[in-house]
């Protein structure tokens, strides 16, 4: 039989069974399953289960596959029955060991018991198909249990066991096209177990970073408790389908409606499908699922009939079978047999079907899903009792192909398996870990010898500190270094880039040593052989040098001969016919010659009669025409003058096309200027050559010379040794025979030496100049590579400076956008919290800080505060009119008598002045008057004084409203320092004021009697006009034209005419060229003394600058010493004895040239008529403060009255008449402030809240704020005090934001808190003890340093703020400069008559003159004066100042550019003119303010090179070229649009053509540039703040009694 059963098993393919061939592919590649089952039987014969048993166990799989294929035949709806002798049903029964008959019938039917009988009911045939599968099923899982149990039994050990180790193999998380039953408890396992996976993950990385004491924040993560909730809560989707399966009557379309009206729209997980009714869809953690219902409610049912189990049971053939089921009858199983006769599937044993009637009732209950649900619940308990670990399996494609990754369907399964969910709370901690002995063992080729130390803690510390700048990146554990995410590579990284370069140069040396033996070996055979042949080839050639020169010799006696004999035979024939033939040439050229002498005498007598017959009559025909064409012509040049003279458009049009034309010819003069210089330089430089080269030949022909007699001595010499030799031959003949084998021996040897040593020259030679040239290529390649690393040094530190820029820009715009949103942040927490106290209807109190912040800002004039304020006075206390004492009375007297004092010596200086101005005016009226140009010049001059005239009244504006903003009830109270300020000021002020007003009368005068006596010349003749116009020509060919032209307009008289020749006025052209030259010379020296002269004159200017700016700083350092009004007044003092040095100065300097003194008057006295018309408003405040004065004196008066009175006779005695101010001695001051910290608020409100920036930067010293919030720093460092210093930092840095916040369009104060927010931050810096910031520290500074606290976090924040500060800054500068630019810059005509006539078609924007209300280029400069004026005078860094301007000319530039470029009206070269002229007064002011290395003028650049492309040439390629080479700073696109928009505005302009337009396009097409056709106006230039320490001594620093600040106390 078991052959038999063996041979079923194995013949059967696995496409035949019902339970193996759904899958649809059987077979799995690259699988061997002969030898998988080899492998099968040997593991089981392991674990001791036998032969036998293992036998069974094959009988009791096959059986279960035969049982698959089963079949049923219906008979009706309700029974079906098995075909007769079913081959597989008779196959499964004899393997199992049962009948047949009795397994067909209770497959077919079923037992239904009740409480009195039993009844046997058929089943249809669909009940029969899922009882068989229920019944494999069951006996599947008891043989699975069976086999559990043999191999728990096997491994089992004596041994006590207080652990265990337990594998869970779960399928992941399933999603289908069709997903049932099976999937769905699938995905709620996975749910439950993913809740359990996040829970355990946080609580490990939780109790890691406790144990190690890391700052850990909690981490929120996705929580699927909902989801779960959703399944198994009361009325779930199991609960609702164990309902539905205990329903008699239950289906799956009844359970979906019960779904749909329990969960739909009412959980946010629950959905339903649009197109179908029998489906519902959950949302899981990973994804949705969408659940098909059908077959939900039977697979929950899965139960097996308790009468197939008693078939099997009774087998008696089959041992193994019978023991599957024994243990079913000891334990009962919670999924036991109801009494209907069936036992849900389970692992569990089934209960016999005699149960008592409760307990089946209630274990009928017990459903699939309730089962799966308690075993859940179970498998739960037993994880969180232990220490579970997850190991993730990812598939990477679902074809099985190799080498194949589906990325999609990889993080499919990641998101599926909670991975991502997991990377993203180990991401949020520290990922990796290592402790200190492996972080030292694996990183200790990155420590050098001193970094180890003995602990290596402290020493992984030190190595980290230095590798990850960031410290966030890592934390410091008790045992651990825990890493952020991506550190650990880095770390791997730098440690292989370590370790490569150890092993590189391990490998380079040996690899050396190896090339050099080897290279030393070949070199020494090589060395041998070489030897060797060349020895050989020596001999050979010697021996055929030897044969060479003997037949030479024989050759050369036997050709010598030959040649010989013929040469004097030739020779003697060729003289006797030279001897013949040139006598008789001789004779006939002597003929001839005769001849012609005679003829050219005869000729030139004839020749020179006839030229002088022919040159008289043709002279005076020529003179005669000449001078009546010339009469023509001028009759009819006077007469289109005449008419022209009276169309005054005929001369505007002459006049722009002269200017055209003079700016052409300008430009062409510089240009030739240019030619000269070059070719001058290059003449220069040939001249030197010249006279190097002529000094080098002389040198030679001098030596030459020595030589040559040298030479003749020499040959003088020879003669008489050759005699003397002569005679010695003949003597010594016979000695010289015998002796000449002997010579012949020593000439061979001596040849031979010869030659060798002469070789050796060679080879000598030969090295010396290759060693020469070796060591010329050394140090060229030295010299490139030196430059070739300074190159890129200078590059990279480019580069380095550009990403630095880049990465403060990008800091400072993420600090703006912070800035913004907590603006942001602070104005919706203000509009909380007023829609919260929405007031009630009815009585509403305005709040006492907004009428506070109204008052700042009303205005009220000074009159009526000036009337108001007696009734003020009178209405205070009379405590306060008791604090009134004599020495205030007494001081304002003295000070009145001063001033009255010096109004007299300014009024005798003014009545000086005028009389050396009229001695001046009556010089000028001496001389011959000024013609028509200086007039012109005067008004230009006129004009200028204008605009510094409008300048003064905005800056007497200026101080007129501080004067009114500063005057606050508490202010001007009586004894009040700011009150005497004030008043002093005032009275001053008045007093100067009523000088200068007389001034200006006198001038007016002046300037009137000098406009009558002025008359018009003509200036076309004017000798110095001429000479004038001749000298600003730079060529020498106009000066020659010019010259030519003046003398056949002058030409009178035909007196020169004898002069010209055939060939036309060459005379006169030479004439003209000499006095060219005499021009040239003259102007040379003129220019070359005036420079000298100006020369001069700035070196005494500077000279005189330094001096002068010596006594100011000594000035200032005695004023900082003085109390307040002593430096009020000694500042007066100083005012008034420069300005009288100045006028000394002047006249000094204007005594030789009374025009220019008279133009320096005019100037002076304008200024003065300007200040006179605005102080004349101001007259009746004057008066009326001098009336409250009054007032003032009279109520001290009877104060003093009043004390007088209660005072005794012997105390009037004791005291003296006159009180007397005793200067009390100063203490030794540390330089601190100490205030009580109740005091804080109101510190804050007084020093920064309330504070007015005009009457702090008017009266007080630059930045004394931020010198006064860093002593009280000081004092609280110096107390030890950190609660203190940081709330104090604190309230300060949130005052000025509320300040700013409030204050923010005023550009005085940003400016001011900028000043004073970098002088603090300048302070902690200087004061903070670092060694980088104590260098400019006198002594005394350094011990004022901070001791016991860092600030530098502090320093940071206040950084952030400044720079916060400095684009407010910007921002309010741009609004003002906004509206002015586009008139200022573009539209208003600053040269009049320069634009000359609109071209047609085009709107008129703007006139030739400016209407009222528009903004000029001088607005612009005013304002960019007061901004100046404003920065300076709070103290801002001259480098910050540096910065800001910057920002504002770049704001010009790119407005003026942006709308250069959209409007069509503004291009052409007029406009382009005016631009380049705007700009140059840009350039100035930056030269008189000393900012030009600012870096303003480059951002420029795009408008100036815009300007110039709108005046240079555009026609040929050659004009191309220079545009493409000059416009770097433009884009294409900008470049392309001005050539597009360009319009001529008269004649002598042309539209640029297309086809020009396109060859720019196609030069520039290769550079590399945005495309961007505007700019950015709202850029903002990145901001530093340079360390400027201050030199001032924090203990010589008062407090002003204005502040307020009277509970606080020097320390």
């Amino acid at each position: 039989m078991c052959v038999k059963y063996v041979f079923f098993i194995i013949t059967g393919n696995a496409n035949y069974f019902h339970y193996t061939k759904q899958g649809g592919s059987p077979v799995i590649d690259g699988v061997d399953d002969a030898k998988e089952m080899v492998n099968t039987r040997q593991a089981c014969t392991l674990l001791g289960i036998s032969d036998s048993y293992q036998m069974g166990i094959f009988r009791i799989l096959a059986g279960i596959l035969h049982l698959g294929n089963v079949e049923f035949a219906s008979r009706d709806s309700d029974s079906c029955t098995v075909p007769p002798k079913h081959e597989p049903l008779t196959i499964f029964c004899d393997l199992m060991g049962v009948e047949y008959e009795e397994m067909a019938h209770w497959l077919c039917h079923r037992k239904l018991a009740t409480a009195t009988e039993t009844y046997i009911k058929p089943i249809s045939k669909l009940h029969a198909i899922n009882a068989r599968d229920a019944l494999a099923k069951h006996i599947y899982a008891n043989l699975f249990n069976w086999i559990v149990d043999h191999v728990n039994k096997a491994l089992h050990a004596t041994v006590k066991q207080h652990s265990f180790i337990g594998v869970l193999d779960i399928y992941g998380f399933e999603t289908f096209e069709i997903n049932s039953f099976e999937q769905f408890c699938i995905n709620y396992a996975n749910e439950k177990l993913q809740q359990q996976f996040n829970m355990h993950v946080f609580k490990l990385e939780q109790e890691e970073y406790m144990k190690e004491q890391i700052p850990w924040t909690l981490i929120d993560f996705y929580d699927n408790q909902p989801c779960i909730n959703l399944i198994e809560a009361k009325m779930g989707v199991l609960d609702l389908l164990d309902e539905e399966c205990k329903m008699p009557k239950g289906s799956d379309d009844s359970w979906a409606q019960k779904l749909y009206n329990t969960h739909l729209n009412k959980c946010a997980l629950f959905e339903k499908p649009r197109m179908s009714n029998k489906a519902f869809i959950i949302k899981h953690f990973a994804d949705k699922v969408e659940y098909q219902c059908e077959g939900f409610l039977e697979k929950n049912k899965d139960t097996v009939y308790e009468e197939q189990i008693r078939v099997l049971k009774s087998s008696k053939k089959f041992k193994l079978l019978p023991e599957l089921f024994q243990d079913e009858e000891k334990v009962l199983s919670p999924t036991s047999a109801a009494p209907s006769g069936r036992v849900p599937l389970t692992r569990m044993p089934v209960k016999p079907a005699k149960a008592r009637p409760g307990q089946a009732s209630k274990e009928h209950k017990k459903t699939v899903g309730h089962q799966f649900r308690n075993s859940l619940h179970l498998l739960m308990e037993t994880l969180n009792a232990t220490t579970p670990h997850y190991v993730r399996c990812i598939k990477p494609n679902d074809f099985k192909f190799p080498f194949t990754f589906d990325e999609k369907r990889a993080v499919q399964q990641l998101r599926a398996c909670g991975v991502l969910e997991t990377i993203r709370i180990s991401a949020a901690g520290f990922p990796s870990r290592w402790t200190y002995q492996e972080f030292f063992s694996r990183y200790r080729v990155l420590m050098k010898q001193r970094d180890v130390l003995g602990d290596r803690k402290q020493t992984c510390k030190n190595v980290l500190e230095k590798l990850i700048q960031d410290k966030d990146k890592y934390q410091f554990g008790k045992t651990k270094i825990f890493f952020r995410a991506g550190q650990v590579a880095y770390l791997e990284k730098i440690r292989a880039d370590k370790l490569r370069a150890a092993c590189i140069r391990i490998q380079k040396t040996i690899r050396g040593w190896l090339m050099r033996k080897k290279y030393m070996r070949m070199r020494k055979a090589a060395i041998t052989i070489q030897r060797h042949v060349r020895g050989y080839q020596a001999r050979c050639y010697a021996k055929f040098l030897r044969r060479t020169r003997a037949a030479i010799t024989i050759q050369k006696f036997q050709r010598m001969y030959v040649v010989r004999k013929r040469y004097q035979c030739m020779r003697d024939a060729t003289i006797a016919l030279q001897a013949l033939l040139r006598g008789y040439m001789v004779r006939n050229k002597y003929q001839m010659m005769l001849r012609e002498h005679k003829s050219v005498v005869i000729q030139k007598h004839v020749r020179g009669w006839l030229a002088r017959r022919r040159y008289r009559r043709t002279l005076r025909a020529i003179v005669y025409l000449q001078c009546c064409y010339r009469r023509m012509m001028a009759k009819r040049e006077l007469k289109k003058l005449k008419i022209e003279a009276r169309s005054v458009e005929r001369y505007k049009k002459l006049h722009i096309g002269l200017e055209n034309k003079i700016m052409q010819l300008q430009r062409k003069i510089d240009e030739q200027n240019k030619e000269y210089k070059s070719l001058l330089e290059k003449m220069n430089n040939l001249e030197i050559t010249y006279s190097t080269e002529t000094e080098k030949l002389r040198s030679d022909v001098e030596r030459l010379r020595t030589s040559e007699e040298e030479a003749k001595n020499a040959t003088n010499r020879v003669l008489s040794l050759q005699e003397e030799i002569a005679k010695l031959r003949k003597e010594l003949h016979q000695t010289q025979s015998e002796k000449k084998s002997i010579e012949e021996r020593a000439d061979k040897y001596k040849h031979e030496t010869e030659q060798l040593v002469s070789e050796l020259k060679e080879q000598n030679s030969l090295l010396k100049t290759e060693k020469e040239e070796l060591n010329r290529r050394i140090h060229d390649q030295a010299r490139e590579i030196t430059e070739s690393m300074e190159k890129k040094l200078v590059e990279e530190t480019k580069q380095l400076e550009l990403d630095l820029n880049d990465e403060r820009l990008r800091y400072q715009n993420l600090l703006n956008e912070f800035s913004r949103l907590e603006e942001r942040y602070d104005d919706l927490k203000d509009e909380m919290n007023l829609m919260v106290s929405i007031p009630k209807p009815g009585h509403k109190r305005t709040d006492s800080t907004h009428s506070s912040n109204e008052s700042e800002y009303t205005f009220s004039s000074e009159i009526t505060e000036a009337e108001d304020l007696p009734l003020r006075m009178e209405q205070e206390p009379s405590e306060k009119k008791a604090a009134l004492d004599m020495s205030l009375f007494l001081k304002l007297q003295k000070r009145v008598s001063e001033l009255e004092q010096e109004k007299q010596s300014l009024q005798d200086e003014l009545d000086r002045k005028e009389e050396q101005a009229l001695r001046a005016k009556a010089k000028e009226e001496e001389r011959p008057p000024i013609r028509g140009a200086e007039l012109e010049y005067e008004s230009l001059k006129r004009q200028e004084l204008e605009s510094e005239n409008k300048k003064l009244k905005n800056e007497l504006n200026e101080l007129q409203k501080a004067l009114t903003e500063t005057r606050a009830p508490e202010v001007t109270a009586p004894g009040a320092p700011a009150y005497r300020v004030l008043l002093d000021q005032l009275t001053s002020v008045s007093e100067e004021l009523e000088v200068r007003k007389e001034e200006v009368l006198i001038l007016r005068s002046q300037l009137v009697s000098q406009k009558e006596a002025i008359q018009p010349k003509h200036t076309m003749t004017d000798a110095t006009i001429l000479l004038e116009d001749v000298q600003k020509m730079k060529d020498k060919g106009e000066i020659a034209q010019a010259y030519i032209g003046l003398k056949e307009t002058n030409r009178q008289s035909p007196q020169d005419y004898h002069m010209l020749n055939e060939d036309g006025e060459l005379w006169l052209a030479y004439e003209g060229l000499k006095q060219a030259n005499r021009l040239l010379e003259s102007q040379l020296q003129s220019q070359k003394k005036s420079h000298e002269n100006e020369l001069e004159s700035l070196r005494g200017e500077i000279q005189s600058l330094k001096e002068e700016n010596n006594r100011q700083q000594q000035l200032l350092a005695q004023n900082l010493q003085l109390p307040p009004e002593a430096r009020i007044e000694a500042s007066l003092q100083h005012e008034i004895t420069r300005l009288t040095n100045e006028n000394l100065f002047y006249e000094e300097l204007y005594a030789d040239d009374p025009k220019k003194y008279q133009l320096y008057r005019i100037s002076l006295y304008k200024r003065m008529i300007d200040l006179m018309e605005q102080l004349e408003k101001q007259d009746k405040t004057v008066r009326k403060l001098k009336k409250q004065l009054k007032v003032f004196a009279k109520k001290i008066g009877e104060l003093e009255v009043g004390q007088m009175e209660n005072i005794s006779p012997g105390q009037i005695i004791d005291e003296p008449i006159r009180p007397v101010n005793i200067p009390r001695k100063e203490k030794d001051f540390q330089g601190m402030l100490e205030y009580k910290k109740e005091d804080e608020q109101k510190l804050v409100k007084n020093l920064i809240l309330e504070l007015k920036p005009r009457g702090v930067a008017v009266n007080l010293i630059p930045g004394l704020p931020a010198y006064i919030l860093f002593m009280c720093v000081r004092h609280a460092d110096y107390l030890n005090d950190d609660q203190k210093v940081r709330s104090l930092l604190t309230s300060t840095i949130n005052g000025i934001k509320k300040v700013l916040k409030k204050r923010g369009d005023d550009f005085e104060t940003v400016s001011f808190w900028l000043s004073n927010t970098c002088r603090f931050l300048h302070c902690l810096k200087q004061y903070s003890g670092e060694e980088g910031f104590m260098k400019h520290n006198t002594p005394r500074q350094n011990e004022h340093c901070l001791t016991n606290f860092d600030l530098a976090e502090y320093r940071q924040v206040l950084s952030d703020l400044a720079i916060q500060i400095y684009q407010q800054l910007v921002r309010v500068l741009e609004n003002i400069l906004q509206p002015m630019i586009v008139s200022g810059m573009l539209e208003h005509e600053t040269i009049q008559g320069v634009s000359g006539v609109k071209p047609t078609g085009l709107r008129k924007r703007t006139s030739s003159i400016a209407d009222e209300g528009t903004y000029t280029l001088d607005s612009i400069i005013r304002q960019l004066n007061s901004f100046h004026s404003v920065m300076c005078q709070h103290g801002m860094d001259p480098e910050l100042i540096k910065q800001v301007v910057k920002q504002m000319f770049y704001i010009i530039g790119a407005i003026t550019l942006n709308n250069l470029l959209l409007r069509k009206d503004m291009c052409s070269w007029s406009k382009g003119m005016q631009i380049r002229y705007n700009v140059s007064q840009l350039e100035e002011w930056l030269r008189d303010k000393n900012l030009m290395n600012s870096g303003a003028k480059e951002t420029l650049e795009p408008l100036i090179q815009a300007a110039q492309l709108l005046q240079v040439k555009k026609k040929t390629d050659e004009d191309a070229e220079a545009i493409c080479s000059m416009c770097n700073a433009l884009t294409t696109a900008q470049i392309v649009k001005v050539l597009n928009l360009y319009t001529p505005v008269n004649e002598f302009e042309e539209r640029v053509l297309v086809s020009f337009i396109r060859t720019i396009q196609v030069r520039l097409r290769d550079r590399k540039d945005s495309p961007q056709l505007l700019m950015d106006a709202k850029h903002i230039f990145p901001v530093t703040f340079p360390f400027n320490p201050s030199s001032l001594a924090l203990e010589t620093i008062q407090i002003p009694a204005s502040l307020g600040l009277g509970f606080i106390s020097r320390v």
